[in-house]
């Protein structure tokens, strides 16, 4: 038993990351001096689930996992409308749904931002005409930004959310 715990202390238990992948760095970088000159920080986004299937979801949170981490270029997801710039929107907006995310892009402070994100939010995708639907994100929330896909990669994303703030 000693002989094993020995064993774990003389080498590291955990691999390196992998590299990031140059064009995401660069993406990225570029994103946080864009909102670092419009906004003087970095870019905060509340992420509302409006009915998807969570493939979006999946992707967005990569953009935050440990391999991309992208929080350290100033990218960070937030639990309050109240802290968010940019609200982005997966899924066709339930029924149910629509109150809340009313709410939430109002509780949001301008200036304001919203970015559907997926073939779902931009006009409903495969859920479209069901009876439990609204339709797409515009159908609701006024929307600056359509990011398509289904679902869109992290790549994808982060190059919508730069084209947003028009780098």
């Amino acid at each position: 038993m000693l002989h094993h715990l020995l064993q774990g202390l003389r080498k590291p238990l955990t691999e390196a990351p992998p590299p990031l992948d140059p064009d995401m760095q660069a993406m990225a970088a570029g994103l946080d001096r864009a909102t670092r000159r419009r906004l003087g920080r970095g870019l905060s986004i509340r992420m509302v689930d409006a009915g998807s299937c969570n493939g979006c979801e999946l992707e967005i949170h990569a953009l935050n996992n440990a391999f991309l981490d992208l929080e350290r270029y100033g990218l960070r997801f937030v639990a309050s409308p109240r802290h968010a710039d940019v609200l982005m929107v997966t899924g066709p907006v339930t029924k149910n749904m629509r109150e809340a995310l009313e709410r939430t892009w109002a509780a949001i402070p301008n200036p304001k931002w919203v970015v559907a994100a997926g073939d779902c939010a931009a006009g409903g995708g495969v859920f479209a005409g069901s009876y439990a639907v609204v339709g797409g994100v515009p159908a609701v929330v006024p929307v600056d930004l359509f990011i398509p896909g289904c679902p869109p990669s992290p790549k994808q994303l982060l190059a919508g959310l730069l084209a947003l703030f028009g780098t």
